[in-house]
């Protein structure tokens, strides 16, 4: 059977990741059956993340070997700090070929449904109270995603925009000369960041809020800049996996999370 090519790890992307993938040692006694590959395992891990299809039904003959493997492998990588460290490499990779607009940030928060339940869920203020997730996403200027975190549908989103702002700052994004950035010039977000006292911790972090007003009538013009939030939305959702959360342990959610970002920004890179 032909495996579909866009479920296949570029050459390209594969030479990113593969320095990032920890070596594993063999027993030398009992070694047992000689592992599958790494980039066949993360073929099969990319199938289930664009398909969305249960672990048990990734296509054997494919040679990705079973669902059980991808999922442990996925889980052994993302302890090990494979995909922060990819999704961390890439946008320095951005910052360094000038991609990335530093001038203004946007923020939002997306709603997905949570099957199975488990840690950083909780009843949808916009699913009938149905157990849910919420994505939070910081993009800058054009789009590309600079932070994203996991929680609970019931977290209300102006929650997420200190800690997205911190995660930014906690790994400094380099590529230029002159020190690395931490922040972008200016945050935009919705009414649902309407909180004085947000705006001040903002303002405390050298960065310029820029939050719609409750009450006011529309048109300010916000949303021409705030959209490209919207279609980073769109974009991570079209990853099929992260439009309903099947994984009841939130880390492997995450996992999916940010191998979606990170591929996300490989495809802004110049030569590609």
């Amino acid at each position: 059977m032909e495996v579909p090519s866009r479920f296949e790890v570029s050459d390209e992307l594969w030479a990113e990741i593969e320095p990032l993938i920890p070596v594993r040692v063999r027993r030398r006694r009992h070694p047992g059956r000689k592992a599958i590959d790494d980039r066949l395992v993360l073929n099969g891990i990319l199938h289930v993340l664009h398909t969305g299809i249960a672990w048990t039904d990734l296509p054997r003959e494919y040679g990705y070997g079973s669902g059980v493997t991808c999922w442990r492998r996925l889980r052994d990588w993302q302890q090990a700090g494979v995909w922060e460290a990819l999704y961390q490499k890439l946008l320095v990779k951005l910052n360094a070929a000038g991609v990335i607009d530093w001038s203004r940030a946007s923020v939002d928060g997306s709603h997905v449904r949570a099957l199975f339940g488990g840690l950083h869920t909780g009843p949808s203020p916009v699913d009938r109270g149905r157990n849910g997730s919420k994505h939070h996403l910081l993009v800058d200027a054009g789009g590309i995603p600079l932070a994203v975190s996991l929680t609970g549908g019931n977290r209300n989103d102006v929650t997420q925009l200190i800690p997205l702002l911190e995660d930014l700052h906690a790994r400094p994004v380099a590529g230029k000369v002159g020190r690395p950035r931490q922040k972008p010039d200016v945050v935009l977000a919705d009414r649902g960041y309407d909180h004085d006292k947000h705006r001040r911790l903002v303002r405390a972090r050298g960065i310029t809020p820029v939050i719609a007003r409750r009450g006011v009538a529309h048109g300010s013009g916000l949303g021409r800049q705030r959209w490209v939030v919207e279609r980073g939305f769109a974009h991570l959702h079209n990853f099929r996996r992260l439009r309903i959360r099947y994984e009841r342990r939130p880390e492997i959610h995450e996992a999916f999370l940010s191998l979606a970002c990170a591929i996300l920004c490989f495809r802004r890179l110049p030569s590609f």
